[in-house]
This record gives C-alpha cells, sequence and structure tokens, in this order.
C-alpha cells in the first residue's frame, strides 16, 4: 500500500512572483508599466539586470536583493564562458557596478556580498550549480521570512482594525508575499484587518499602480487615498496602525523608506496611530550609526515635472525629488522582522535582535 503524498499548506493570498528564475534566465514583472498592463521580461546578462534595478523594473529592497543575487548567476556564466581560469578576477567590475545600481537599499549590498563569498568559497569548475543555488537560497528565504514577519506582525493588531500603507511592500517588492504587505495578508486572513487604505504614493504612485492592483489580484478589499489625506483619515479614526516596509534600518532603529513615510510616521504619532516597520534582519544595517548616515537617493528631476508621460509644470520651473526619507526610531512602536519584533526600537535592542541573527 503506498504512502499518500504529504500535504502541502497553502497560504491563502499568495500568488503572485515579481523576480523568478527560469529555464536559465532572469524573469521580472515589469512594474513601470503595472497596473495597465503585465508583463515580463526575460533577462540574461549582469547589465540588463542592473539597469533593470536603477530603472525601476524591479523595487523595494527585498525584491533588489534577490534580483542583484541571480544577476550574479548570470554574470559568473558569461564570465566563465569566456574564461574558465579567470572568471573570478573578471566578474569583480560586474559586481561593482551592480552594488551601486540603487544606493540606499541596504539589501542590494547583502546580497551582493554574499554572492561573492559563493565566489571565492573554493568553486571548481562551473560555479553556475553553486551560485544558482545561492540565490535560491536566497529568494526562498526571504519568501519564509515575509510569511513569519506576516505572523508576527498581524499579531499587534486588534480585531477588525483598519491599517494604512505607504509606498507597496507586497509580493512585489519582494521574493514574495511581502514585508508590510505580508502583515497585511497575514492579518485579512486572521480576520484582525477589517479596512485596507493604500496612500498613492507621489511620484511614481506605487501605492496607486502596485499595492491597489496587488490587493485586487489578491482580493482583498483596498481603498487608495492620496498622500495628503492620510493625516485626515487618521483624524476621522479609521486607522488604527500604519505599516510600512524600510530600504535600510540604522542601528539606532532609524528607518529609511519611500519619500512621505517620515510625515505620515508624525501624523500617526499626533493622532495616536500605532506605526510599525515591517523588514527582514537583512535591512538592518549595524554598520549605520543613524539615520544621518544612510545616503538618500535624488531621482531626476522628471518624475516630479512630469506625470504618466505628460509635463504638469511649468517650463523653467526646477524640482527636488529624493527617493527616501528617514523616519526616526522615536515616532516607531515596533519593527517586525523575521527573527522577532522589536518594540520602541533602540540601540541596545537592535543589536540584542542581531546578536541572535548571528547566533
Amino acid at each position: 500500500m503506498s504512502t499518500p503524498a504529504p500535504q502541502v499548506k497553502e497560504i491563502p493570498y499568495d500568488k503572485i512572483r515579481a523576480v523568478e528564475w527560469e529555464t536559465g534566465r532572469l524573469k521580472l514583472i515589469d512594474q513601470r508599466i503595472l497596473p495597465a498592463r503585465l508583463e515580463h521580461l526575460y533577462l540574461d546578462h549582469l547589465l540588463d539586470a542592473a539597469y533593470a534595478i536603477t530603472d525601476m523594473v524591479v523595487r523595494g529592497a527585498p525584491a533588489i536583493g534577490v534580483t542583484a543575487a541571480y544577476a550574479v548567476v548570470l554574470a559568473a556564466r558569461d564570465r566563465y564562458q569566456e574564461n574558465p581560469n579567470g572568471w573570478q578576477k573578471a566578474i569583480q567590475p560586474d559586481l561593482e557596478l551592480l552594488a551601486l545600481a540603487r544606493p540606499t537599499a541596504v539589501n542590494l549590498r547583502w546580497a551582493v556580498g554574499q554572492m561573492r563569498g559563493v565566489i571565492y568559497s573554493g568553486i571548481v569548475g562551473d560555479p553556475v550549480p553553486r551560485l544558482l543555488s545561492e540565490a535560491q537560497r536566497i529568494h526562498a528565504e526571504d519568501i519564509a521570512a515575509n510569511r513569519r514577519m506576516g505572523e508576527l506582525g498581524a499579531a499587534l493588531i486588534a480585531k477588525d482594525s483598519g491599517v494604512l500603507t505607504h509606498c507597496n511592500t507586497g509580493a512585489l517588492a519582494t521574493g514574495g508575499y511581502g514585508t508590510a504587505l505580508g502583515v497585511v495578508r497575514a492579518g485579512f486572513a486572521a480576520e484582525k484587518i477589517k479596512k485596507v487604505f493604500a496612500d498613492e504614493t507621489r511620484p511614481w504612485l506605487q501605492g496607486a499602480r502596485l499595492t491597489a492592483w496587488e490587493l485586487v489580484q489578491e482580493g482583498i478589499p483596498v481603498t487608495l487615498i492620496a498622500d495628503s489625506a492620510a493625516t485626515y483619515l487618521m483624524k476621522q479614526g479609521k486607522v488604527a496602525w500604519v505599516i510600512v516596509g524600510a530600504d535600510r534600518i540604522a542601528a539606532n532603529g532609524d528607518t529609511a523608506n519611500k519619500i512621505g513615510t517620515y510625515m505620515t510616521a508624525v501624523a500617526a504619532r499626533y493622532h495616536k496611530v500605532k506605526f510599525m516597520v515591517v523588514a527582514p534582519t537583512s535591512t538592518v544595517d549595524m554598520n549605520t550609526p543613524d539615520g544621518s548616515k544612510i545616503p538618500i537617493e535624488t531621482r531626476a528631476e522628471a518624475e516630479v515635472l512630469n506625470f504618466g508621460g505628460t509635463r504638469t509644470a511649468p517650463e523653467g520651473v526646477q524640482a527636488w525629488n529624493p527617493a527616501f526619507d528617514i523616519t526616526p526610531a522615536e515616532l516607531i512602536d515596533a519593527i517586525v522582522t523575521e527573527k522577532g519584533v522589536v518594540e520602541k526600537p533602540t540601540r541596545e535592542k537592535l543589536a540584542a535582535l542581531m546578536k541572535k541573527v548571528k547566533n
């Protein structure tokens, strides 16, 4: 009598993957054209992947890290085919170029560092199988971490709560499931979250184009608001938690996230709304002492001066377009990671968390 196959636990609201490895190629959802069309790009070379990161084909710190890991596989394949005996030296400029594709997201440098460690681990012969295995491990661990963070974050939320998100922190921004949006997924499944509000997130509209699209695909009701409506929404008493992701968390708990996060945190504190940051421990940078030392990417003026490809500002006007801002640790009620929750974060609490990671 044959033994029945083990039952695989189905995770609700988990259908989307922004980054995949498919038949020897890197496959990305082109997030620049969502929600109008769902299209994939197939990449064969590291330079193409670096451009995809810079041009925001793929975005979100964890997804950037996963993409970078697979990009190193592509580079190793190219360099090994060109020079089987000298590929390790030849790949170094590729790694440096990749690490600079976007400066704020620490996961990018972390992933490149992980792959660099494998490159110098004594690989004999074709490096692709070993490097691909490492990239797939990074990808799988990110998804597992997101699911764990979803559970931990949802446990903090009271039943029938309303929540507000900013930017996109879901499956589109990660290896899968999502960080802050993973908490929304888990909270909705557990009937903790009754209502989801999403900031549109100017100027790239990640909330309007991506978060709203992602939740609609999963069948989770969502209400879109202008960024400037968030404070008034809080005043109405419709939000119990603001839930956001992070591109880098400094050693003292200061957090870099999409521009507009800081003002939302200030408003949340005034209105006694809780503020949750959800990010994997790979986003915690203990070498950066505080938020003032986090490099903030400034993007092209055209992103602010134009809307949907049409200029909306008069000729001659200038624009300032920081992609991120810094939320001070004292405005954060909880940092949720796959290794645990840090409430009212401090340097000492984060150091204890990261010590747990190393052990």
